[in-house]
């Protein structure tokens, strides 16, 4: 008989498992497949966190340093730089992720949602942690693209904002949640 739930979804318990011959003595089922992606009972491998929240750092080092570039040099008040700087996180965030599924045959709006669902609380969580530090180092905001106190203070955050992210994501991909969604999509089309 087939198992009633296909490849890549969550597991609630085992509801729905009643009366199944020769389930008896299973403390769990694990997500079949997935050894190459650090999956293991209980959750995802810290390897495959910290591989997912680098991708997702790498997004947001990009639109971070550009927004804080552009606020800078058009002298924009703190606040605007942020928002421009969280803006472009997302955008580059989610290109990334997009980039990677599109080549793996995804239309553009199948592309669009696996980005939306894998990205969205790494990039929320990660950018927190990023720009509350940026604002809470005194005169890092106000330092110039030439200060090391920027690109101290800039580095500094976004590996804080790292070691932090990574539980998050760890947490999330054991669920079938966050990045546990790209992976579903690499090599199955």
């Amino acid at each position: 008989m087939a198992h009633p739930t296909q490849h890549g979804q969550q597991h609630a318990g085992h509801a729905g498992h009643e009366g199944h011959q020769g389930h008896e003595g299973h403390g769990h089922h694990e997500h079949h497949g997935h050894a190459g992606h650090g999956a293991q009972a209980g959750g995802a491998s810290w390897r495959t966190a910290a591989q997912a929240t680098l991708h997702c750092l790498t997004g947001c080092a990009i639109g971070e340093v550009l927004g804080m570039i552009l606020g800078t040099a058009f002298g924009l008040h703190n606040g605007a730089t942020v928002v421009i700087s969280v803006l472009l996180a997302f955008v580059f965030g989610y290109a990334l992720t997009m980039r990677g599924v599109l080549k793996a045959g995804l239309d553009l709006g199948a592309a669009v949602k696996v980005a939306l669902a894998a990205d969205t609380v790494s990039i929320l969580v990660m950018e927190l942690i990023d720009n509350t530090v940026m604002v809470a180092v005194p005169g890092a905001m106000d330092a110039t693209l030439a200060d090391a106190l920027f690109w101290f203070s800039l580095a500094g955050s976004l590996v804080l904002a790292f070691l932090l992210t990574v539980p998050v994501n760890r947490w999330m991909i054991g669920r079938g949640q966050g990045h546990a969604v790209v992976h579903a999509h690499h090599g199955h089309h």
